[in-house]
């Protein structure tokens, strides 16, 4: 079922609680900017608010929110601040003048729980206009370990009659499987009147966003709770967590890769970012990474321990075993890099092939070029980045230096060994190098010469 499918007819709003220090976290980066698949876990839950239809969203931030004020700018997220540390009810007031005009639903969500689908958000948000009309609905989960988190006392139709913090629960309710995420879901016109009304007095002498719960009940309203998995509510408090979170991530985007037709031989090894793109057909090997920003289009062949980010990759290409596409390669149609290969910011014509130990940086092959082995693009001086322009059909011999700004044209043919430093014309034969010279029997008389200084221990 998709977001569409489910979305409340009301307006959502969210207020995303990212307030914590994150001392576990034990890093100067906030908490909630550091990254799952190559993306600021924050960045991936606003991802997921906008897919379900959510069209404001507040950020309460604390400690380093400046950090995140500046990773949402020009995202149109609204920044509340929580100067004191007073619980999750409290920092949740703290939105409350962001969002004084706004009438609907608001969704209270978390900065470190990056893996909150557009789905769930939607089926939660949907759930208040059921027509039983619950006041508040909050997402539940049942984890394999329980552990401290609070915990909810719901029948079978989901009508909760109690929720309870770990810290204050008795031996009974921590008995119960039914956890509390903290995602809650709520009327505009009935939470911010709810959270004035918590107070603290609980074991920890904090204002708990889920004592909204029995005060709606107290109240004779009907709170319910809608179920999700645990890995999509799975929180980060450390950089263990952040590792689990990153392998959940993986894990299901290596399925969907392998069910829409893509070999992985070694599924485990192969790493993707948030937005790769893989067509049809590819054949991925061991040991691939993938950066941000990597579009393969069908029919590509990946071989092991290969790194591509940044790079648009065309049909029938192949790349590796132990090639680097650094961001702005592409290769066209048929093109092939291999062993020890790097491109960067160069376009590797159609059927174009660099098969070895070659460093192809600001550079233009054309259709049918051959590079090398040892070939380098001499892009840099010290000082600035220059082009090396290499025409169709080219082919540029073993261990080459081309010193840009420089041209090789159409057809032409650079001799092995060669330091290019002005144009070649098309269909030209160039060579840059020291002519060879031989001495006969030099190697003897030199070998005779050595061993009468070391026998006389000169």
């Amino acid at each position: 079922m998709s977001a569409a499918d489910t979305v409340s007819a009301a307006p959502i709003a969210a207020v995303i609680l990212a307030a914590g220090k994150g001392t576990r976290m034990k890093s100067d980066l906030h908490k909630v900017l550091h990254p799952i698949a190559g993306r600021p876990m924050l960045l991936h839950l606003l991802d997921s608010l906008g897919r379900a239809n959510v069209t404001q969203r507040v950020v309460v931030v604390g400690a380093s929110g400046e950090q995140v004020e500046a990773a949402v700018a020009g995202q149109g997220v609204a920044i509340a601040w929580q100067q004191e540390q007073l619980g999750t009810a409290h920092a949740a007031l703290q939105a409350e003048p962001a969002l004084a005009a706004f009438d609907g639903i608001v969704l209270v969500c978390f900065g470190d729980t990056p893996l909150l689908a557009a789905e769930t958000v939607a089926r939660l948000t949907a759930r208040l206009a059921a027509p039983d009309a619950p006041a508040v609905a909050v997402l539940g989960f049942r984890p394999r370990d329980p552990a401290a988190y609070g915990r909810i006392l719901a029948d079978a139709d989901g009508t909760i009659e109690k929720m309870v913090e770990y810290k204050d629960a008795t031996t009974e309710e921590r008995a119960v499987t039914l956890c509390n995420s903290g995602v809650t879901a709520v009327h505009s016109r009935d939470l911010w009147r709810l959270l004035h009304r918590v107070g603290n007095a609980n074991a920890a002498g904090e204002y708990y966003l889920p004592d909204i719960v029995m005060l709606a009940l107290a109240e004779g309203g009907r709170a319910v709770c809608v179920e999700t998995g645990e890995d999509e509510v799975a929180g980060v408090n450390s950089r263990a967590e952040l590792a689990a979170v990153e392998a959940g991530w993986q894990a299901r985007r290596r399925d969907e890769a392998m069910a829409a037709g893509v070999t992985l031989l070694a599924p485990d090894t192969v790493w993707f970012a948030h937005d790769t793109v893989i067509g049809w057909d590819v054949s991925i090997g061991q040991n691939v990474v993938f950066g941000p920003g990597v579009t393969v289009a069908d029919g590509v062949t990946i071989h092991a321990f290969c790194h591509i980010e940044g790079a648009q990759v065309a049909s029938g290409a192949e790349i590796g075993p132990y090639a680097r596409l650094r961001p702005g390669a592409v290769m066209e149609a048929g093109a092939k890099i291999g062993n020890f290969v790097e491109m960067k910011k160069a376009v590797l014509g159609a059927g174009a092939k660099a098969n070895h130990l070659a460093y192809l940086g600001d550079a233009e092959i054309g259709a049918g070029a051959n590079i090398g082995a040892g070939t380098i693009t001499c892009n840099y001086d010290g000082f600035r980045k220059s082009r090396t322009r290499i025409g169709a059909g080219a082919f540029v011999g073993s261990n080459s230096a081309l010193v840009a700004p420089v041209t090789i044209g159409d057809g032409a043919i650079v001799g092995a060994g060669s330091v290019i430093t002005a144009d070649v014309p098309a269909d030209a034969l160039a060579l840059a190098r020291g002519r060879q010279e031989q001495r006969p029997g030099w190697a003897a008389r030199f070998r005779d010469m050595m061993r009468a200084k070391k026998g006389s221990g000169a």
